[in-house]
């Protein structure tokens, strides 16, 4: 970065640390255990789709390496323009998912798409209410995220999950990064 960058307040994009999705399959253990959350077997990537050939022929690949496990995979795009690869398992195989899921934020970042990655969400139940564990690329952390409705969300469950899984993963300290996900696939 050069001095220019700094006076003018640019920065530059911090990599994503895609092995942090390995840290998960010990934390569904914890939730488990702990506060009876259960594995859905869905998770999903999030990314701002870019313009162009090179992700046209990118997003083609990975569609069809993920449609040859029996159609467990889906795309949609959400209402601001996000692309979600969302990848169905058994709710007991995390582990996986989370090989599934890696493989896909590979391939993008591989790909130098890795500044478009937004974030990773793995969904959880305890049978009444959803919890997503939502990974944050350019933060290099985790968050619990416990939607209740349409636009509200549980932030008394969202602190107890956290200090749950406080020696597990590593969780975003700044709260007002915890974005809302409304209505993301799987929750």
């Amino acid at each position: 970065m050069g001095f220019l960058d700094i006076l003018l307040g640019r920065s530059k994009a911090v990599p994503p640390n895609l092995d942090q999705l390995f840290s998960l399959p010990s934390a569904a253990i914890t939730l488990e255990t702990a506060a009876d959350y259960r594995p859905t077997g869905s998770g999903s990537v999030c990314f701002k789709a870019a313009e162009g050939g090179g992700f046209s022929t990118l997003r083609t690949e990975v569609d069809k390496l993920l449609a040859l496990d029996d159609g467990k995979f889906t795309s949609t795009t959400d209402s601001y323009g996000f692309t979600w690869l969302v990848r169905e398992t058994t709710p007991d195989n995390v582990e996986g998912l989370v090989t599934d899921l890696h493989g896909v934020n590979s391939s993008l970042v591989d790909a130098g798409f890795g500044p478009a990655l937004l974030c990773t969400l793995v969904a959880f139940t305890n049978g009444t209410k959803s919890l997503g564990l939502v990974y944050l690329y350019k933060r290099g952390s985790w968050y619990p995220f416990a939607p209740v409705g349409p636009d509200r969300r549980d932030n008394a469950t969202e602190l107890q999950i956290k200090s749950l899984l406080a020696t597990d993963l590593r969780l975003e300290p700044d709260l007002s990064r915890w974005f809302p996900i409304y209505g993301a696939p799987g929750l």
